[in-house]
C-alpha cells in the first residue's frame, strides 16, 4: 500500500450529521490522504433536510478538503414506522445508481462506518466488486440484534433476510473493526472464515472534552448537593423507570438527579416526577455539545444506564468515553462490557441493569466517600480515557493498519 491512500468513506450519515467517522475522514484528509465520501443528504436526528439541503440539490461538495458525493434519500420523518423504513430502503436504492454512474475514481481502500441500519454497508461491498479493493467494516451496530431490540421485529421471514445479508456482508469484508470487544463472537459465529481479522477499534470523545475552551456560555444555576448527571438520549432504552426508583429512594439524602438531553421519555419523567413529587430530580433539557463540558465541571457524578437487554450488554454506550475524557467518577446501571469498564478501571461504580436499589445504595456509597477517593476515581478516569481511547493514538493505529 502507499503511503498517500485515496480512501472511500462509505456511511449514511456525515456531516453536518454529528457521527464519529466525521473524525476520522477530516483527520485522514489533514494527514495528506486523498478522502471521498459516499453518503446520504443530512436529515439525522429531526428527520428533516438540514438548511441548504433537500432531495434533488447538493450532489457534490468539499468539506474541509474531503469531497462529498451525496445520495438522493427520503428523510427519516418521526424516526418511525413507514418514514424510517422508506428511510433506510431509499438510501441502499438510489446509493445503487450513484455508484453505477457517479463512482470514477480509484480508491485504494474503502472503511464503512457500520451503524443503523446494516444495509448502509452494501454500496461499499458493490464497489469493492467493481474496483477489487480491500474492505474495512466498522460495525459499531450488531444487527439483527439492534433491530429486534428497537422494533416489533422480533423473528420471522424479515429476521432471517437480514441475517442472510449479515452475513454476507460480514464474509465480503477483508478486515472487520468492533467498537466492543464483545462483537468478536457475534460476528465470528455469521463469519465462513473462523480466522477472519477482527480488530478492536473503539469510540473516542468529541474535541470539546479533551480540550475545553474557556466557559463562555450560560447555563442553569445548579442545585446544592451532590450532583448526579446523566447527559445524552432520554429514551426508553436508557431505563428511566428504574433511574426514578433509585431517585424515589434517596428523596431523603442530599442527592440531586440532573437529566440533560432530549427524547422519548422526556414526557413521562415529568408526569412522574410531578404525580411522585420528586423535588429532586431535575429536566434541564437540550444544550448544545459545546456546553457539556460547563455542565460535567459542576457534576459530582456521571449517570449513564441502559435497559437489561442482551445486545445493550454488548456495548459500551459513546457517553462514557466523554465522561472519561472529562475526568469524572461515573455511577452505571448497566450490564456487560460497560459495567466491567466502569469497575475495572476504579473510576466510579457500577451496578447491574435495573438494579434501582443497588444503583440508590451506589450513590449514597459516592455522596460519603472521602473527597481524597473521589479524586483518585477522577485521575483514574482521565488516565484510563488516554490510556485506551484517545484520539490520536487510535487514528494513528486505523492509518497503520490500511498501509500494512
Amino acid at each position: 500500500m502507499k503511503d498517500k491512500m485515496h480512501i472511500l468513506f462509505v456511511s449514511q450519515y456525515f456531516y453536518p450529521e454529528v457521527f464519529k467517522g466525521n473524525d476520522i475522514v477530516f483527520d485522514f484528509v489533514k494527514k495528506g490522504h486523498q478522502v471521498t465520501v459516499l453518503t446520504g443528504k443530512p436529515n439525522y436526528p429531526k428527520g428533516k433536510f438540514f438548511e441548504g439541503y433537500s432531495f434533488f440539490n447538493k450532489k457534490e461538495e468539499i468539506i474541509y478538503g474531503a469531497k462529498i458525493i451525496r445520495t438522493p434519500i427520503f428523510p427519516r420523518g418521526n424516526g418511525r414506522g413507514l418514514s424510517i423504513i422508506l428511510n433506510y430502503l431509499s438510501f441502499v436504492f438510489f446509493s445503487y445508481f450513484t455508484c453505477l454512474f457517479r463512482i470514477r475514481e480509484k480508491y485504494d481502500l474503502i472503511f464503512v462506518q457500520q451503524l443503523s441500519p446494516v444495509t448502509m454497508a452494501l454500496p461499499g461491498l458493490w464497489i469493492k466488486r467493481r474496483q477489487k479493493i480491500p474492505l474495512y467494516l466498522w460495525v459499531l451496530d450488531l444487527w439483527p440484534e439492534s433491530l429486534v431490540a428497537n422494533s416489533n421485529f422480533k423473528s420471522g421471514v424479515i429476521i432471517g433476510i437480514i441475517e442472510k445479508l449479515v452475513k454476507k456482508i460480514y464474509n465480503a469484508s477483508d478486515i472487520i473493526l468492533i467498537s466492543s470487544k464483545y462483537f468478536r463472537k457475534a460476528i465470528l459465529d455469521r463469519c465462513d472464515d473462523k480466522n477472519k481479522k477482527i480488530v478492536y477499534f473503539p469510540n473516542w470523545a468529541e474535541d470539546v472534552f479533551t480540550n475545553p475552551k474557556k466557559a463562555t456560555a450560560q447555563i442553569p444555576q445548579m442545585p446544592k448537593g451532590f450532583n448526579i448527571v446523566f447527559a445524552g438520549n432520554v429514551g426508553d432504552s436508557q431505563d428511566f423507570e428504574s433511574v426514578l426508583k433509585a431517585a424515589e429512594l434517596t428523596r431523603n439524602l442530599p442527592i440531586n438527579w440532573l437529566i440533560i438531553g432530549d427524547g422519548r421519555a422526556l414526557s413521562w419523567i415529568r408526569s412522574e416526577i410531578e404525580t411522585k413529587k420528586l423535588d429532586r430530580i431535575y429536566v434541564l433539557g437540550a444544550f448544545p455539545l459545546e456546553t457539556m463540558p460547563i455542565f460535567f465541571s459542576k457534576a459530582d457524578a456521571m449517570l449513564v444506564s441502559l435497559k437489561d437487554i442482551p445486545i445493550f450488554a454488548l456495548t459500551v454506550p459513546a457517553k462514557v468515553q466523554a465522561y472519561l475524557a472529562s475526568g469524572k467518577v461515573i455511577l452505571g446501571m448497566l450490564n456487560g462490557e460497560g459495567n466491567i469498564l466502569i469497575n475495572e478501571s476504579k473510576t466510579g461504580i457500577a451496578v447491574n441493569s435495573g438494579d434501582y436499589r443497588a444503583l440508590a445504595e451506589a450513590s449514597t456509597k459516592l455522596v460519603n466517600l472521602e473527597p481524597s477517593k473521589i479524586r483518585i476515581m477522577e485521575e483514574n478516569s482521565i488516565n484510563y480515557y488516554n490510556e485506551h481511547f484517545a484520539k490520536e493514538k487510535l487514528f494513528n493505529q486505523l492509518e497503520s493498519l490500511f498501509l500494512t
